[in-house]
């Protein structure tokens, strides 16, 4: 059963962690781009969504060079992309914080993509995933690496409702592009 709290239509809250980034010299961490790995990472969960049949209404996006460089090379795998709201809340944001970002967004959407940072990310699937316990929980207990997507289920007349342990996880991946010259 995926709704433990509300009814209402099924939605779903789509959680990426942003692709691996790089640690240059004398960079702020809020302008740290994309490394190698995280440039073949994004596009490949891109594809995962696609694939999985996760494709949003919406997207919240962090403004850290990393975050909106994930998701413009996750969203070019798609035809046509979402729309974006890139929200500088989402930066360095803990798990309430990331909450009441999401509570914000309007009744007609159903599927929301949260792109964002760790440990936010992952303490807030944690919160809203409750006491459930299998493998996809037991992963994001575990480590909740960049590339990572969670995605949370539940029933709800609007996102405000939304709260601790009121969605299933549904499922947990973390897409890995091919080194160049990697075989098929």
């Amino acid at each position: 059963m995926i709704a433990r709290a509300g009814t209402g239509p099924l939605r779903r809250l789509v959680v990426l962690r942003h692709a691996k980034s790089a640690w240059p010299d004398g960079v702020p961490d809020h302008e740290r781009p994309l490394a190698a790995r995280g440039r073949r990472d994004a596009p490949a969960a891109g594809a995962a969504l696609v694939e999985t049949d996760c494709l949003p209404d919406l997207v919240l996006c962090s403004t850290a060079v990393r975050a909106r460089r994930t998701w413009a090379l996750a969203s070019a795998e798609w035809g046509t992309p979402p729309p974006v709201r890139h929200d500088p809340r989402l930066y360095a944001a803990d798990a309430q914080e990331l909450l009441d970002v999401v509570r914000e967004v309007p009744p007609e959407v159903e599927t929301l993509l949260l792109v964002g940072h760790n440990p936010g990310l992952e303490q807030l699937v944690l919160a809203l995933a409750g006491g459930d316990l299998d493998d996809a929980l037991d992963a994001v207990r575990t480590k909740f690496p960049t590339s990572a997507i969670a995605v949370l289920a539940w029933h709800g007349t609007g996102w405000p409702t939304l709260g601790p342990g009121a969605a299933l996880l549904t499922s947990m991946t973390v897409p890995r592009g091919k080194p160049p010259g990697a075989r098929a």
